[in-house]
């Protein structure tokens, strides 16, 4: 499952998940070189744990979100319980460097993204190229940011990104995982308003995108089942 957050190297953003090009993802033909753990996850799950994972980032919380951070790698690729604690710390390392604003690490989130798409290569994945992972992953967070502080980045722009990880990392049709990515998007939208509003956990926005999220990932799911 992708993760929370990205930017370039300057700001904040909801990450789980940058150089200013990243090449475009490889369309899938078939899709079975991705580990069946990772092509069945249950949307309702990854999709809440990721929920509780956005709201720790920003209240700067690390403990639970070290905790919906375990959920979410463990309902979303399986990889077993060392490989999926281990990669739950890597998704909490890349988001607490890249959380600074305006002086985050893009770069440390990169690698600590690369070391948590290596353990899900070394699972099952063997089309996967940790690097090029990392660097889709690191991409959208670095475009979200992008579009919290600059009125010139659009949601399509965000949607893009979000479609490029995808495609890559499920080898998937980009066209097929556009609906799953624009709900993340719109998750993301509520996310930030949550922000502004005070990151109150009563507020129902919460509430709205933990539907939008469990909504894309459900979607997702669909468009690899269909491959």
């Amino acid at each position: 499952m992708s993760t929370t957050s990205t930017r370039t190297s300057t700001t904040a953003s909801t990450p789980v998940s940058t150089p200013d090009s990243t090449p475009a993802s490889t369309p899938a033909s078939t899709g079975t070189s991705i580990g069946t753990a990772a092509r069945s996850f249950d949307p309702v799950l990854v999709g809440r744990r990721e929920c509780d994972a956005w709201a720790a980032y920003y209240r700067r919380e690390w403990v639970p979100f070290l905790r919906a951070a375990i959920g979410m790698v463990d309902a979303g690729f399986g990889m077993g319980r060392r490989r999926t604690l281990l990669g739950a710390w890597y998704v909490l390392r890349a988001n607490q460097v890249w959380a600074p604003y305006p002086d985050n690490d893009p770069d440390g989130a990169r690698e600590q993204m690369r070391r948590f798409y290596a353990l899900v290569f070394g699972d099952g994945h063997p089309h996967l190229d940790p690097v090029r992972a990392a660097r889709l992953e690191v991409e959208w967070w670095r475009v979200h940011r992008m579009d919290q502080h600059a009125a010139d980045v659009t949601e399509d722009q965000l949607t893009a990104a979000l479609v490029d990880l995808y495609g890559y990392v499920y080898q998937v049709p980009d066209t097929t995982v556009h609906g799953a990515a624009r709900l993340r998007v719109e998750a993301m939208d509520c996310s930030d308003r949550w922000v502004a509003a005070g990151c109150d956990l009563a507020d129902p926005l919460l509430a709205r995108e933990r539907r939008l999220l469990v909504a894309s990932y459900a979607a997702l799911r669909d468009a690899i089942d269909r491959v």
